[in-house]
């Protein structure tokens, strides 16, 4: 519970009550105006009330998701081997995809299939490249 009353977190907590509170009178003066003869008044008086709750559904999900706790850190990522050095264009490449075809795959003759397969398969090959740099 220390965690709901940090600077930050009464900063949140007067935020949201002044907000509530706001939208509720603004939604009473609606009222107000729409029991006046005002029509339009109507809908805005309908309004302001959703407002403020989802001013108070936003405060309890963040409320939770705090007293939930901070997520895991993630897991510290192994060296590399001993003598093997990264270079810059290596150290953050994305990893190769390998996609298998199943056994017996078959294009079933069709010219465009196998076209389609080879552009793909050329692309997973090269995945730092652009489809524009397909040389087929």
């Amino acid at each position: 519970m220390r965690r709901l009353w940090t600077p930050a977190w009464i900063t949140r907590h007067v935020l949201a009550v002044g907000l509530v509170a706001g939208f509720m009178a603004l939604g009473w003066w609606q009222i107000s105006r729409a029991a006046g003869g005002n029509t339009l008044s109507w809908a805005y008086a309908f309004e302001w009330p959703l407002f403020a709750a989802f001013v108070v559904f936003i405060w309890v999900r963040e409320v939770r998701l705090t007293l939930r706790g901070e997520p895991p850190a993630p897991a510290p990522v192994s060296p590399a081997p001993a003598g093997a050095q990264a270079t810059s264009a290596t150290a953050f490449r994305r990893p190769v995809r390998t996609t298998r075809q199943p056994a017996g795959y078959d294009d079933g003759g069709d010219p465009e299939l196998a076209a389609y397969n080879r552009y793909l398969a050329w692309l997973n090959e090269h995945p730092d490249a652009r489809p524009a740099d397909y040389p087929g």
